[in-house]
């Protein structure tokens, strides 16, 4: 027995209600059970409960048994004085407030239909990735498409509080948060760390005193990530010496990150950090205004026309330094562009547009995403093995949240699917 069971037992009310007596044989009414607490304390709220003649109002309190009052130590916590009723599944012993008063418990064990008892831990048990993979096609198509509009809202909301601690750390500057992120997110999974680290080490101020000059960029950020440590050819002796400048200028040796950092190995070519790093230089020189320039963008072609670059004439037949390529380098790839969008744009429009309670920019991030194709990893096969098939990055972000935090964490009773199983009287596909 899971005590979220019980939760969701209580909020819907599916118990038999007839002859509701307490643990001491007074009988109840329930008026109202109240409102779902996520937050510390009681686990309802402002709930209001006729037991005896007197009518109550104030919050109830679940546990699996009595007893968990005193394991989670509610006895001694004054916040649980406002209990009013103590609902459990086995009642094992009488509970206390602080104050000593005994408070009134019903027991639900004998009162649930046991067929719920049995869909509900079918959905725990289960083995598969999914565990309503079997009665997926049993749901409605509007309870799938509510519970992927709100875990999508839910991870980008996440996502814009990671933007807005980076914004703090900024000094609340959105032209250096948008340089950071985007730094960050250009490493992908594997060099995120050095490219995060670069992005602290030299200000996009700095880059943009020399944004007339290519040359100057690369310095900088070769430099400063460590490539220009060991010359193997005259590119690199160029950007060296420029470096070697600049860097006693605006004081940056103190800040240079360790090449120790950055990461070849089981990469493509395409994504050599030097490579990525020669394509930011290339979008700074570009953009005269990053972040106007991130947050203007309207859909998926124009976010391609931004990050589809030329390099500087060195990167065309070359992905390391000294060792010349004899095909032509490619531009950043479509799965590169598409992680910009969902990792960069649109976090960056969500927490810009709460920030100053812009909703059109919220929902120009939702736009942006539904106009980017959608992403294809595992877990994405998963959904599209039971016919779930993702049509954007809207679709494919949804799944990768709800897989991750729902069905990977068996939380199927926070999930509208999980809830819609569990109703009375579902029909379940064998």
């Amino acid at each position: 027995m899971q005590e979220t069971f019980l939760h969701f037992i209580w909020q819907y009310q599916y118990f038999e209600k007839k002859d509701l007596i307490t643990s001491s044989g007074t009988a109840i009414n329930i008026v109202f059970p109240g409102h779902s607490n996520n937050d510390a304390g009681p686990d309802f709220s402002d709930a209001q409960i006729t037991i005896g003649d007197i009518k109550w109002a104030g919050n109830v309190e679940i546990h699996v048994k009595s007893s968990f009052w005193y394991a989670h130590k509610h006895d001694k916590d004054k916040s649980y004085d406002n209990v009013v009723l103590h609902v459990v599944w086995d009642y094992d012993k009488p509970v206390f407030r602080t104050d000593g008063s005994e408070i009134p418990t019903l027991e639900l064990k004998n009162r649930i239909d046991p067929q719920l008892l049995e869909n509900s831990n079918r959905l725990v048990i289960n083995s598969d990735p999914i565990p309503c993979s079997n009665q997926l096609t049993c749901i409605d198509d509007l309870v799938k498409l509510s519970m992927m509009d709100r875990v999508l809202m839910q991870r980008l909301e996440r996502k814009a509080l990671e933007v807005m601690e980076i914004f703090e750390h900024a000094n609340n500057n959105w032209e250096e948060c948008a340089y950071q992120l985007l730094c960050k997110n250009f490493g992908f999974k594997t060099n995120s760390q050095p490219f995060e680290q670069l992005a602290k080490s030299i200000s996009i101020n700095v880059l943009r005193k020399h944004s007339n000059s290519i040359l100057q960029i690369e310095a900088f950020l070769f430099g400063q990530a460590g490539f220009l440590d060991k010359i193997n050819s005259d590119y690199q002796q160029e950007l060296e010496y420029e470096y070697r400048f600049l860097s006693h200028k605006y004081k940056l040796e103190t800040k240079k990150i360790n090449k120790e950092l950055w990461k070849f190995a089981r990469l493509r070519p395409a994504n050599f950090p030097t490579i990525r790093l020669a394509q930011l230089s290339a979008i700074i020189k570009r953009t005269t205004n990053l972040f106007t320039s991130l947050i203007e963008l309207r859909n998926y072609k124009e976010v391609e026309k931004l990050l589809k670059v030329n390099l500087s004439t060195y990167w065309h037949n070359h992905y390391q330094f000294g060792e010349k390529s004899e095909n032509k380098v490619a531009t950043i790839g479509k799965s590169s562009i598409e992680n910009i969008v969902i990792n960069t744009v649109a976090p960056l429009l969500v927490a810009y547009g709460k920030s100053i309670d812009k909703q059109e920019l919220v929902d120009k991030a939702i736009s942006l995403l539904e106009s980017t194709p959608p992403e294809k990893n595992n877990i994405t096969r998963k959904w599209d093995i039971l016919g779930e098939n993702a049509t954007s990055a809207f679709d494919s972000q949804a799944q990768i949240e709800l897989f991750n935090n729902h069905c990977k964490k068996k939380r199927c009773l926070q999930c509208a699917v999980g809830l819609q199983i569990l109703k009375p009287n579902f029909m379940e596909v064998k």
